[in-house]
């Protein structure tokens, strides 16, 4: 991620990402601090388990702290709910789509770093989220995939409901 890019996230993703980076320096990182800490005080070091786990362990989180760290700075959070044009898909949005077999699927346009396809949360850069950006209830689309292009017909739109 260049400097000047910004990443859509959604509020939830905005807030999981936090709360991942204080578990890890709140709670994970002391832990392995005195863990180290405790093993280096017990002699050799080039034998220790604890201590060349927890040393190992210890840059993984700072590895971790450090891209969620510039992550959070490049977000630009976006909250689906305060979308205008709710009949269009846009991010944030919940879209069923249906294939020329009539399978159906729910998805959910979220920003990269949250996206799981399993749970049915889609990337805003995917293909099949480039393909349904501004697309209507009933408009047929056309994705192109690894394994050849697929077309999916928009089946609904929906947003999620607006906090007070």
């Amino acid at each position: 991620m260049t400097p000047d890019k910004t990443s859509p996230i959604t509020p939830a993703g905005l807030s999981a990402l936090k709360a991942r980076y204080d578990h890890l320096l709140g709670t994970e990182r002391p832990e392995i601090v005195e863990i180290v800490s405790w093993a280096a005080g017990n002699g050799d070091r080039s034998e220790n388990g604890d201590y060349l786990y927890g040393r190992k362990r210890m840059r993984e989180i700072d590895r971790e702290l450090s891209y969620l760290a510039r992550v959070m700075k490049h977000a630009r959070v976006i909250d689906p709910a305060q979308q205008p044009d709710k009949s269009r898909v846009f991010f944030g949005a919940k879209v069923t789509i249906a294939d020329e077999d009539d399978e159906e699927r729910t998805l959910t346009i979220v920003g990269d770093k949250e996206q799981d396809a399993g749970s049915g949360l889609v990337g805003w850069s995917t293909p099949i989220a480039r393909a349904l950006r501004g697309a209507a209830v009933g408009d047929l689309k056309t994705v192109r995939l690894p394994g050849g292009e697929k077309e999916w017909e928009v089946m609904a739109i929906s947003y999620p409901e607006g906090r007070d």
